[in-house]
């Protein structure tokens, strides 16, 4: 990688080094808008797109509902927007930095919501559900993961977070999409194709007109998604499923596509990417699994798999990430699992197994 960071590897590409402003828009294909948005986080920010449909615009995600996004999107709308009306929404996956805005959209203008049955059936359904105090479920999943005991006070005495807080309130209705379907926006034919693990059913478009790309977060340049395992179904298998999309779309991949994530900067070499994100979670296997030799819970499996200090910001996505983990490998039968005490799963390496990941 150069000081700069405009190649990451072999084949990647970065056309566009510098982010568009808050407020602003950079046109990256003819009828295409790039804009970006603030998240109040460590990933601070979700790219937003814009295609021309001549007397409208079709947009791609919409960021946390927030006052102050909704006020940047007035502005957008009022400045490279054109006044034009948002006649379509595109959702890639049910994450609320993604749909976030999609109801506002819905109630204020009448924007038609594109996106997978899984997607909005997820995002309505999160929206409905305001907790105090974490349930009894997520304490029991939390107490199964190892979470260390002054984590876990501290955690089950809290507010947890609630998808209602930035997500607005979704009306009935919207447009399906699935695997194979084809879609007309912004004079272009796409095809879509479907990926999983970091979402289920994530909404991915390849365009049959030109180079375009719309990733969301299955496709991001340098940074992996987070592959998570949560208490609504916590024996999971998140990493398999992302496993088996990168394997898939890769079929689909040329190295001279234009991909629009959903986060950093577009880029080219996605035949490359797709190969760094399966080496990527094999790698991190085959750590696992030597480190397994001795039993572990998930939170004990930090150290192979980030290799790294995890601060407390970071504390619940990389605990549900180790779950995933250890959840792939013992559903794979590669290790096994027993309880301790304090109800904690503990993994190791099965008897006989020879430790090598496939």
């Amino acid at each position: 990688m150069n000081v700069q960071g405009r190649k990451i590897a072999a084949g990647i590409r970065y056309p566009f080094e510098t982010p568009p402003a808050e407020g602003e828009a950079i046109t990256v294909a003819p009828g295409v808008l790039w804009m970006r948005l603030p998240l109040p986080m460590k990933l601070d920010h979700v790219n937003v797109y814009a295609f021309d449909d001549g007397e409208s615009w079709t947009i791609v995600d919409t960021g946390f509902d927030t006052k102050r996004t909704r006020e940047i999107w007035r502005d957008l709308m009022a400045g490279p927007l054109e006044d034009k009306p948002v006649a379509r929404l595109l959702v890639t996956h049910h994450h609320p930095d993604h749909v976030g805005l999609a109801g506002w959209f819905q109630t204020e203008f009448g924007t038609e919501l594109i996106t997978t049955r899984t997607a909005w059936l997820s995002a309505r359904m999160l929206t409905l559900d305001n907790q105090e105090l974490p349930t009894e479920e997520n304490l029991t999943f939390w107490r199964q993961a190892g979470m260390e005991a002054a984590t876990y006070t501290k955690r089950s005495q809290e507010r947890p977070f609630n998808f209602a807080d930035i997500v607005t309130p979704m009306p009935v209705g919207y447009t399906r999409i699935q695997e194979g379907d084809t879609l007309e926006i912004g004079g272009r034919m796409w095809d879509v194709r479907i990926g999983n693990g970091h979402a289920p059913e994530h909404a991915c478009l390849f365009s049959r007109d030109d180079e375009l790309v719309i990733g969301g977060d299955q496709l991001l340049p340098s940074i992996s998604p987070n592959i998570g395992v949560y208490a609504t179904e916590p024996m999971a298998d998140p990493l398999g499923e992302w496993l088996e999309a990168c394997e898939r779309l890769s079929a689909y991949a040329r190295a001279d596509q234009f991909i629009l994530g959903g986060h950093k900067l577009p880029y080219t070499g996605l035949p490359t990417r797709l190969k760094q994100l399966i080496k990527n979670h094999h790698s991190g296997l085959e750590r696992l699994l030597e480190f397994l030799e001795t039993p572990k819970t998930a939170h004990e499996c930090f150290p192979p798999l980030y290799k790294r200090t995890i601060g407390e910001g970071e504390y619940g996505l990389a605990l549900v990430e180790a779950i995933a983990h250890v959840n792939h490998l013992y559903l794979a039968g590669k290790v096994t699992r027993s309880a301790r005490e304090n109800d904690a799963w503990e993994y190791c390496v099965k008897e006989n197994f020879d430790g090598r990941e496939n």
